[in-house]
């Protein structure tokens, strides 16, 4: 967390200063404009809270189909008959009406239809060039205007490029507005069009992807265009409250075989994609050159002036709309087939113009990758150029691209031509084990066969990704093992929600380390013609310049599309009747976007306090109106908290003596008795255990009379902005210490237990295995505590092949536990540890429940998510 940062601009004539609604100049701290007054009961079109609510459950929720929801509402209407009273709906058609007549979040969805206009054959026509093709789109206006004017992003919005220093004057890049482009682009507006004194710079960011929805019904495709803006933060647009919404369907053309490579075809594909986006943009074209003047959510009136943003998009797509040949590279003159030779003169669009101008197609193609007879879209637009617009693409380019199809696809390579087939089969079954075995951990998606399945998806290679650095660890060489080390790096230190110039600094060793380590596959012959030809590897090399250009990679993820896929495309699909879908996939968006807006809406106005019961409760006078007003809030932000489970289980003994006995722990009495000694005296700070206190120093306990509640599991809430969480980047797991867990097997969990904040790493955490929570009173306070099996550093440096912490268990003799009674505040969070194999081999009958019960020496994993990573990443190395 920043203890302090300090943002300027020096943009002082493109500021998103306020105006008035026709655009002139405001006094300094005008008070904005007042939204018209509305009644805090008008709820039109909806009856009331109830109807609304419901409509947003069966629609929104639940995704209710009709037929369950025309049945629901009989039976609501036949149980209400004797009492004369109605439902919220008259019939399904009543409440689809409701919605459709909301007037907030409306954006109609239009069409045009585009066809060949070349020179057509004297025979043989191919189909294809007689077909019309259309494209579903919404106007771009309107959708900007809703997101402008959403009162829910009034407080994480930048209406301005800005600049921003840490308390020590480094520099800091978080949110796009951050970056070098936006402050660019403003300066150039601000020079050249004297009507855009004050006004704010709206970059359009677009995003798009074909997705499948049914391979068994025979790949339905469809090909989603989203946009968002650049000036909502980051966190808004990776949690998709509004900020990233579905602009159109583009058209796919399809053909028969004889005509897949026809070169005609393709080069009608390449263009009708970047003349639908053409004309899907155009009604933003005259408000590039001169402002437009809008209310935005926090009720003042900004004139605007919008630009074309980066585009996210996979390594296809970017070759598509940069019109370069598959296999270069779109941002830089890199020749194909040397690729690994790094960075050269990037491309711009003044270069490919004079080139296109210079040479003929073949030559374009050939020596400069260029596809010279298509136009970008860019170039219908000012200050747009698509070579600098191609966003960052974490999930494709490094971790399905570089990390999955690439590095873990090497290995496999080098298994099977390294050993006879039985053996790499062997050596990949134990990969296969190790994975398998992984102890279970909050959010972490668990193998239970490994990593051997045909169908990956971007989720996958994220979650193969933090279990698979110690799976390989032993088995193949030592740079191999390295060079997955770095990268795992290089991915962490990437996906950071604020980088530095020191974090650049450490991308830049940990890239620079990576390459040094990969010549390894080369070395072993896996790769002996080199990394020339992966363009997604290449594309790596430019991540550097993407962060001082676009702030935090991890705002323009095509992940943030692919999730957005799941929304838009796929369940409004699955919600049709699968003839010709379309057009009910329009229809569902369209109405989802209207309860979103009309939910922003009622809120803003504190309609939404409470639940419905509570609301209607007190209208009626049934309770009282601080109750119905003050429930539960949001916590503020914090660093770190551990908090009890809700409920106490009973099923325990319910005193020390017999708590000890139940869990095989005879000195539990003694080791509450030290706990309470350190607790009662401030002025000392416990070890991380207190056997070697004297118990006559220690305050009495009744151990056979006081009662202990016993708990299953804590709830450890932390800031984690760099890990999906909440728009406050708080993030939540569950850290289990239960006998019987889902039925099968027991789950103690490990935690961090805090030492001192002055440390990196391990050096200033201690790892423990939580075996029981539990809480009592002492002198009329309420302790919560936890049993723990303490973990000792093997070495206080981390380990040199994989960069993590290596650990052991610890024994007061060779069985019996070193156990302490911490408090649950000393918890930072839970640790996941996974069991270290290096030449030695996972038993058959092992399995993931017992597997800390069977290792000797753990890996302590910080890949297991972002926070992790920063706990223990800044350790000294075994050089140091």
């Amino acid at each position: 967390m920043v203890l302090a940062a300090v943002r300027f601009t020096e943009n002082a004539r493109c500021i998103g200063k306020p105006c008035n609604s026709s655009g002139g100049t405001l006094p300094e701290n005008a008070p904005a404009r007042p939204p018209p007054a509305r009644d805090a009961s008008d709820w039109t079109p909806y009856a009331d809270r109830v109807a609304f609510e419901l409509a947003d459950l069966l629609y929104r929720k639940e995704q209710m189909p009709a037929s369950n929801v025309k049945s629901l509402l009989q039976l609501w209407a036949a149980g209400l008959v004797e009492y004369g009273g109605r439902p919220p709906f008259a019939s399904i058609a009543d409440m689809y009406n409701a919605i459709d007549c909301t007037p907030l979040g409306d954006a109609r969805w239009q069409s045009f239809e585009l066809q060949y206009s070349g020179d057509l054959p004297d025979s043989a026509i191919p189909p294809w060039m007689n077909a019309s093709y259309s494209v579903f789109y919404r106007d771009p206006l309107a959708i900007l205007h809703n997101m402008l004017g959403n009162p829910d992003f009034k407080d994480d919005i930048d209406y301005a490029p800005y600049r921003e220093v840490d308390h020590n004057g480094a520099r800091r890049l978080e949110n796009f507005m951050s970056g070098e482009w936006a402050w660019r682009q403003a300066n150039v507006i601000s020079q050249d069009l004297n009507a855009a004194r004050g006004a704010s710079f709206i970059p359009v960011i677009l995003g798009s992807d074909k997705t499948t929805v049914s391979v068994a019904t025979g790949q339905n495709e469809y090909y989603p265009l989203y946009c968002s803006i650049g000036n909502v933060h980051n966190n808004v647009r990776r949690a998709h409250r509004n900020a990233v919404a579905l602009l159109g369907f583009l058209a796919i053309p399809k053909t028969d075989r004889r005509y897949t490579n026809d070169p005609d075809f393709r080069r009608f594909r390449r263009q009708l994609f970047h003349t639908s986006l053409g004309r899907i943009l155009q009604p933003l074209r005259q408000w590039m050159e001169r402002p437009e003047v809008i209310q935005c959510g926090d009720g003042h009136f900004r004139k605007v002036i919008y630009g074309i943003g980066p585009y996210i998009a996979d390594y296809p797509e970017q070759a598509l709309l940069a019109c370069v040949v598959q296999g270069w590279c779109p941002i830089c003159l890199t020749p194909k087939g040397k690729l690994e030779e790094g960075i050269s003169l990037g491309r711009s669009r003044d270069h490919t113009e004079l080139i296109v101008r210079e040479f003929e197609l073949g030559k374009l193609w050939n020596e400069y990758g260029v596809v010279g007879d298509i136009v970008p879209f860019t170039n219908d637009f000012p200050r747009a150029d698509i070579h600098k617009l191609l966003a960052p693409d974490i999930l494709h380019q490094v971790i399905k691209g570089t990390f999955k199809d690439h590095l873990v696809t090497w290995i496999e390579q080098y298994l099977t031509q390294t050993y006879s087939e039985a053996m790499s089969k062997e050596y990949l079954a134990e990969i296969d084990r190790r994975i398998a075995v992984v102890p279970p951990f909050s959010q972490l998606r668990h193998f239970h066969e490994g990593r051997g399945f045909k169908q990956w998806t971007g989720d996958d290679s994220k979650a193969l990704m933090k279990v698979y650095l110690p799976a390989i660890d032993g088995l193949i060489p030592r740079g191999m093992v390295r060079s997955i080390r770095f990268f795992l790096e290089f991915c962490y230190l990437v996906r950071r929600d604020v980088q530095s110039e020191a974090s650049i600094s450490q991308i830049r060793e940990a890239l620079a380390s990576f390459r040094v380590e990969r010549e390894s596959f080369r070395e072993c012959g896996v790769r002996s013609g080199g990394f020339s030809s992966l363009p997604r590897q290449h594309s790596i090399e430019h991540y550097l310049d993407h962060i001082w250009e676009y702030g935090s990679p991890n705002g323009l993820c095509s992940s943030i599309t692919e999730s957005k896929h799941i929304k838009a495309v796929k369940e409004p699909w699955r919600r049709s009747n699968r003839y010709e879908a379309l057009g009910q996939m329009l229809t569902t968006n369209q109405r989802l976007d209207k309860l979103a807006a009309a939910r922003v809406d009622y809120a803003d106005r504190g309609m939404l306090e409470g639940n419905c019961l509570t609301a209607m409760q007190l209208m009626l006078g049934r309770l009282d109106r601080y109750y119905a007003l003050h429930g539960a809030v949001p916590g503020p932000r914090v660093m770190a908290s551990v908090t009890m489970a809700a409920t106490a289980k009973t099923r325990h003994a319910s005193t020390a003596d017999g708590l000890g006995a139940e869990f095989a722990v005879p000195s539990f009495s003694e080791l509450i008795r030290r706990f309470l000694y350190y607790q009662l005296r401030q002025d000392c700070v416990a070890p991380p255990s207190g056997s070697a206190l004297p118990l006559a120093d220690c305050p009495p306990f009744p151990s056979n009379s006081l009662h202990i509640s016993v708990y299953y599991s804590a709830t450890a809430i932390f800031y984690a902005p760099s890990d999906p969480s909440g728009l406050g980047g708080m993030r939540r797991e569950i850290i289990r210490a239960a006998p019987e867990w889902r039925k099968r097997s027991s789950r103690f969990d490990c935690v961090f237990v805090n030492r001192s904040n002055d440390l990196p790493g391990l050096l200033g955490m201690d790892v423990a295995r939580v075996r029981l929570f539990f809480a009592f009173r002492y002198q009329s306070c309420r302790y919560e505590c936890a049993l723990v099996h303490w973990f000792k550093r093997i070495a206080d440096v981390v380990d040199e092949d994989t960069g993590m912490w290596l650990v052991e268990p610890s024994f007061v003799n060779r069985r019996t536990p070193l156990l302490s009674v911490i408090h649950l505040n000393t918890i930072v969070r839970g640790a996941h540890l996974i069991g270290a194999t290096v030449g030695e081999r996972v038993p058959q009958g092992m399995e993931s429940h017992n597997s800390l019960d069977k290792f000797k020496t753990f890996y302590v994993n910080k890949y297991v998510d972002h926070h992790a990573f920063e706990l223990l990443h800044h350790a000294p190395a075994p050089s140091q």
